[in-house]
Order: C-alpha cells, then sequence, then structure tokens
C-alpha cells in the first residue's frame, strides 16, 4: 500500500463534475497541491496564506473584483475558478494563476463537498500507509533489529537507499550506498540538509526535500527529522537518482521517513546508552590504570582483556580542563556531559592503527591514548600534534583558549601512573600561568628542577619564611604573582590587575612589609619568585597524590 498522489488543479479537472471546464490562463501551473475551495468573498481583505487553495467566484462579480484576483494571485492561490460563463469585457488576468472557467454554474457548496471528499480520501490513504510503516518497523524495533536492519527496510519501503544521520552528520546505518563514498556523500548531504527551509507541509514533522550531487549524478533527498522530546538526535534519509522522483514518489519518502524518525530515534537512543554503559566502565578501568590502583597484575591484564586494550602498546595520557561550566547542549553537565566532551576530544585525528581510552576525573578530561611511533622524535612530534588538534577543538568548543598537557610517554601500563601525575602537574602550571595549546611537562625544565625539592620541609619552611602571610588566593598574594610574572614592572602589572599605578605601588609597599624584604629589588624578586613557584609545585603534589590515593 502507498500513499495516493495528492489532488492538483489538474486532477480537479478530471472530476465528473468539472466536466466542460475550460483554462482560460495559468495552463503551466496546472499541477499544484490543491486542498479546499474558498469563496472570494471570505478571502478578500485578509493577508494569510492562500497555498492549496482553489478561490471561488460568480462572473457576476468577477469584473469588480479584479484587484482582489491580482491579490489572491499574489497570495499563492493555486487556482481561481469562475462558476459559469467569464464576463465579456474582462480586464488583463494576472500572470501565474490558473483561472478555470466552468460551462455550468455548479455551485460552491457541490465544488467545496468535492474538495472535502478528496481531501479527506487522500488523507486516509496516508495515514494507512504510515500505519503499514510504523508496524513493519516497530515489529522490526520489537524483535531486536539493530539500526542496519531498519535502515535497510527503509530503504525496502521507499525501494530506494537510506541512511540515517547523527546530529553532527555522520552515517550511522546505511544501506544501498557505495561505503567508500558515504563519509564526503552525507558531509554534501549535512550541508543542504542544514540550510535548507521545510520543504513539505506537516504539522509535527520537518521533512526537507534537497537535491545532492555526486560524482555527476544527482540525488533527491527526501529527510526527517529525528526529535526525542524536545532533542534534535539527526536525521533519516531517503536517497533516490536520477530523474527527478514525481510527487507521488516524494510523498511516499515522506511518509517513510516520517514514520522511521521515531523507531530509528528509539534505538539510536538505545544504543546510545549500551554505548555510555560500556564508556562508564571502561572510563572506570582508565581511571584505575592512571591511578596504579589494581588489586594484582592478574586483575589488571583480566580487566584490560575484557575492554580489549593492549597494556604491551606505548601510551601518552593527556588532560585538559572541563571547566565545569554548562554552555548549549549540556556539556558541562557532571559525568555524561563532560563524558561526551572527552570522546569528542578522543575523536580528533583519528587512526586505524591508534585507540583512545577516556575518563573524566573531578572537572579533568583524561585521554590516555596509543602511540604508532617508536623513534622519540616521531613519538614527540606525534603527542604535539595531536595535543594541539585538541586544544584547538576544545577551544573552539567553549569559546576560550584551553590547555592540553601530557607527559612522558609510557612504555606499558606501568608508567601511565607516572605519566598521568606528570601530566596534571603540567596542566596546573599551564593554568597558572594562562597557557594554551600543547603544553608538554618536560617543556617546563624550570618547574622540572624545582620538583626535585618541592615537598621537602626545607622546602616548605622557605616558603612559609619568605611568603610569611601572604596566602594563595588572597589580595596581595595575586598582586605578588602578577608583578612578578610582569617581570617587575609596576605599570605592566597595574594594567594587568586593573589598577592605577599609585594603588599597585601602595600594595607593593604592604606586600614588603608582611614579608619582611622589599619586592622590588632584583634579589629578593627572585627569591620571591622562587618561594611562589616551590608553593605551587608543592600544593599540585599534594592535589594530585591526594587523587590517586584516595579516590
Amino acid at each position: 500500500m502507498e500513499p495516493s498522489p495528492r489532488l492538483t488543479v489538474r486532477g480537479l479537472l478530471d472530476e465528473p463534475l468539472m466536466a466542460g471546464a475550460r483554462v482560460v490562463a495559468g495552463e503551466s501551473d496546472l499541477d499544484r497541491a490543491l486542498t479546499w475551495v474558498l469563496p472570494l468573498g471570505e478571502v478578500v481583505g485578509r493577508y494569510d496564506d492562500l497555498a492549496a487553495v482553489a478561490v471561488y467566484v460568480r462572473p457576476d462579480t468577477l469584473a469588480a473584483n479584479m484587484q482582489a484576483v491580482s491579490a489572491i494571485s499574489a497570495r499563492g492561490a493555486a487556482a481561481l475558478v469562475v462558476d459559469g460563463a467569464l464576463p465579456a469585457a474582462l480586464g488583463a488576468l494576472p500572470p501565474g494563476l490558473p483561472v478555470v472557467e466552468l460551462d455550468l454554474p455548479v455551485g460552491f457548496a457541490a465544488l467545496n463537498r468535492l474538495l472535502a471528499e478528496r481531501s479527506l480520501s487522500q488523507e486516509v490513504h496516508v495515514m494507512r500507509y504510515s500505519v503499514h510503516v510504523h508496524s513493519t518497523l516497530a515489529g522490526l524495533l520489537h524483535r531486536g533489529a539493530g539500526l542496519d536492519l531498519l535502515i535497510k527496510e527503509v530503504s525496502s519501503l521507499a525501494q530506494h537507499p537510506a541512511v540515517a544521520l547523527d546530529t553532527r552528520g555522520q552515517p550511522v546505518a546505511h544501506h544501498g550506498m557505495d561505503p567508500a563514498g558515504i563519509i564526503e556523500f552525507t558531509a554534501r548531504l549535512y550541508e543542504a540538509l542544514a540550510g535548507a527551509p521545510a520543504s513539505i507541509a506537516r504539522s509535527h514533522h520537518d521533512t526537507r526535500v534537497v537535491e545532492v550531487t555526486d560524482g555527476g549524478a544527482t540525488w533527491t533527498c527526501t529527510a526527517s527529522t529525528i526529535r526525542l522530546g524536545k532533542r534534535f538526535e539527526g536525521w533519516v534519509v531517503v536517497l533516490a537518482p536520477e530523474p527527478v522522483p514525481g510527487p507521488h514518489d516524494l510523498a511516499q519518502h515522506a511518509v517513510v521517513t516520517e514514520q522511521a524518525t521515531a523507531i530509528i530515534g528509539s534505538e539510536m537512543l538505545r544504543q546510545r546508552s549500551v554505548d555510555e554503559a560500556e564508556e562508564r566502565a571502561r572510563g572506570d578501568f582508565v581511571q584505575a590504570l592512571v591511578h596504579g590502583r589494581f588489586s594484582s597484575r592478574h586483575d589488571m591484564q583480566t580487566r584490560a582483556e575484557y575492554h580489549d586494550i593492549d597494556l604491551t602498546s606505548t601510551f601518552a595520557v593527556f588532560v585538559a580542563p572541563g571547566y565545569g561550566e554548562n554552555p548549549a547542549g549540556g556539556v558541562g553537565e557532571p559525568g555524561g556531559g563532560l563524558l561526551r566532551l572527552a570522546r569528542y576530544a578522543a575523536s580528533v585525528l583519528p587512526h586505524p592503527a591508534v585507540r583512545s581510552y577516556v575518563t573524566v576525573i573531578d572537572d579533568v578530561l583524561v585521554v590516555v591514548r596509543s602511540l604508532r611511533y617508536r623513534e622519540p622524535r616521531d613519538v614527540e612530534a606525534e603527542i604535539d600534534e595531536y595535543a594541539e588538534a585538541v586544544a584547538e577543538d576544545l577551544s573552539r568548543r567553549r569559546g576560550r583558549p584551553v590547555p592540553v598537557a601530557h607527559g612522558a610517554p609510557a612504555g606499558g601500563a606501568d608508567q601511565v601512573r607516572e605519566s598521568y601525575r606528570q601530566a596534571r602537574v603540567a596542566l596546573g602550571i599551564a593554568q597558572r600561568m594562562d597557557m594554551s595549546g600543547s603544553v608538554a611537562y618536560h617543556d617546563l625544565r624550570g618547574y622540572g628542577v624545582l620538583e626535585l625539592v618541592a615537598e621537602t620541609d626545607r622546602s616548605r619552611r622557605f616558603v612559609g619564611d619568605v611568603l610569611g602571610p601572604l596566602r594563595p588566593g588572597s589580595d596581595l598574594y595575586d598582586t605578588l604573582v602578577a608583578y612578578l610574572e610582569a617581570g617587575g614592572n609596576v605599570n605592566a602589572a597595574a594594567r594587568e590587575l586593573n589598577v592605577h599605578r599609585n594603588t599597585m605601588l601602595s600594595k607593593l609597599d604592604r606586600i614588603s612589609r608582611s614579608m619582611g624584604i622589599d619586592v622590588r629589588t632584583p634579589e629578593n624578586q627572585f627569591t620571591a619568585w622562587l618561594a611562589v613557584r616551590l608553593d605551587l609545585l608543592d600544593r599540585l603534589h599534594a592535589s594530585v597524590e591526594h587523587e590517586i590515593n584516595y579516590r
């Protein structure tokens, strides 16, 4: 069963009631859709759209209302039906408006009843076909068919290739298309759909018809949006090759895609739930891996085999801040939102030989990625290239510069914990210094030397003696840090803090009194710089060790 074609002006002329009717103008526009008829007196003086509406007028009132006829033509009326012979002295008819002259008057009631019966018959046909399509796809869904089988059935119902796209235009299932060119084709399809208005008017569906050229061939694509609640989830698309399908085929494709959206959307949601559950389990393993927390080597090996992770690979650990914000789309929501953001990061620069494993620890995104190369120079270039790409992607999504820190490559699972610790320390330094892009632990050479003594009692006594009552987060502490980072330039520090120069000088006097040294001399600036860096490293180490040992 297929939906019958919609009634058109041409189809109306084939009805017995219209026997003897003559087209006096607009014969090239007779394929316009027709839904109902309204008398001229009812539409005059209004401004609503008259698409698919025929306007009925009696000959004796037509001559006096030629201006109104031009107005209804401008409003998109499907046709003007004159109930009898046109007046002899009649002005010029508006171009593009089909004008039908009846041989014998039939009256408005009879014409209105005819269109109502035809419209009702059409809706019944569409409803029956819609129920058939929906029940067929729902039966497959209830029997456990996946996305591939559902799209195959959509293709069979439409008798043309079909594809399902996710929110980013990536194909999640397809049938009847060349797998080698599907990514390139769907990219063009998604671009065309994004800029196209709704083409088929229905009260509860967003269905669009666009043309996409592929290798010299043109495809007519009928697409309906997948919406679960108010959330957009993607598209179901039927692809018809040349020649361009007629109104009957387009109507059929629209019904198939519209009925498929709920079924395929439900399966996409179910599959996503399964994937996210597996991702959370894998994320728990990744957390245990970066924290080095397994009951035994056998426990680690067993869990790695379950998640298909080769522990003998060479890994790099990348960390980036989540910032805990909640931009459009819920990215900053605890757990799920940040995990989706981490998965986006892991999908950057894909390669068949590379595997990425993600998790979220507090508000930090963690990606453990296997490496292709073995030579140190190649490994360093590969790590830096990926970190820069992830930083660029996250910065675009966040609308602000984002650092992506990484430690030394980990030769096997046993070294992942140390690589993660280095990456977290590098991230803390990068955030404190407002760095962005790729941040390598080994490039922070000055901090690397200080790290050797940062956690000793002697270092802590030195920090306490130099900084005295100044504590991180206080106004005077932040002023000191800004002054030191400006190289002792009072004016630059004042601009950075957005304060007057005299205010800056006053604060430096208060800082000097609190520390018991004049911070405006070069020697004391170096001493203060050393104390601030040691304090930062000590706090970073304490934070990372607390996370690793007590999470």
